[in-house]
């Protein structure tokens, strides 16, 4: 039993545990800001990244589309940035006049040129390919000691792995800054601190975050680990380093629950076939939310203004 856990569910639980934790962690921030749908947006922006990446390369392959998609998120960002600060506009609506006219570009040229006759996979780009991450190679927990074993992991873990860590150390190095700009960007610039270069990186951290993740686990996971965990971890205390730890716990948590119910969920209620571990893991998360609005200490505090302390 333990050799045959290790070999088809470990690394998948893995990996969707590191693309929800890379994602709640910015997504504290993008929340306080009212920049939530981010992920939103740079799931929408990918497609045309991928068509251009496909024109230039001619193949079908994981790192030229990863390369374009994540081209694609950059100017993404850039273009938000840009509206919102030079039109003086809503950052939702900055987002929302983005991501559709980069979305509807990715469609015209898939229209547009000879890759309309070639199969880019939506289901792959929705849900990922999270449950067929396994690792054949492995003979039971003995070959997490094995440096031939650990060769054959899939090469997203490691990418995932990465990425999070990475997330991890920028939000460190840079707290306190990132936190005096989230609250009072006014007070922030007067003490000298790059407002606006701080907001495009953390922008730019959280489209990292999403491109890492999309073909591991699909933007379904992406959007809704940047809304669901620190959602629900803002319900749980005022506290911005609190805020952030119960984030990280909601995402491991949501991440475990809804790999387990997507594979033995359906079984315990009389069903014969697994759904979506994505889908799945956003439902957890979402009922996780759905929880905390119930019952999290400041549920009564819902839609009123309030600052998370120092």
């Amino acid at each position: 039993m333990g050799a045959e856990f290790v070999q088809l569910s470990l690394t998948p639980l893995v990996i969707g545990v590191f693309a929800a934790v890379a994602c709640a962690l910015p997504g504290n921030f993008l929340i306080l800001r009212r920049q939530a749908l981010i992920g939103d947006a740079i799931s929408h922006v990918v497609l045309p990244g991928i068509v251009v990446a496909f024109l230039l390369t001619g193949m079908i392959s994981t790192w030229p589309m990863m390369l374009g998609a994540a081209g694609a998120a950059v100017v993404a960002v850039v273009l938000i940035e840009a509206i919102r600060r030079l039109g003086r506009i809503e950052p939702g609506a900055a987002m929302g006049v983005t991501f559709t006219s980069l979305f509807a570009a990715g469609v015209l040229l898939l229209e547009q040129s000879d890759t309309s006759t070639v199969h880019l996979d939506v289901e792959h780009a929705l849900y990922g390919n999270l449950e067929s991450l396994i690792w054949l190679s492995a003979e039971g927990w003995g070959s997490l000691l094995d440096p031939q074993a650990l060769a054959n992991l899939p090469p997203e873990l490691w990418r995932m792995a990465t990425v999070t860590l990475l997330i991890a150390v920028l939000t460190g190095l840079f707290w306190r800054p990132l936190k005096l700009a989230t609250f009072d960007e006014g007070f922030a610039g007067t003490l000298g601190i790059p407002t606006a270069a701080l907001s495009f990186g953390l922008v730019v951290a959280a489209a990292v975050a999403a491109v890492a993740a999309f073909d591991a686990v699909g933007s379904i996971i992406v959007i809704a680990m940047f809304i669901c965990p620190p959602a629900a971890a803002r319900l749980m205390t005022d506290r911005l380093e609190a805020q952030v730890a119960w984030s990280v716990l909601f995402a491991t948590i949501s991440a475990v629950l809804g790999y387990v119910f997507a594979g033995y969920g359906p079984l315990w209620f009389g069903g014969h076939d697994a759904v979506s571990a994505a889908g799945m893991i956003a439902t957890a998360s979402g009922a996780i939310l759905g929880l905390a609005c119930l019952f999290a200490p400041h549920r009564s505090r819902i839609g009123v203004p309030r600052e998370v302390e120092a």
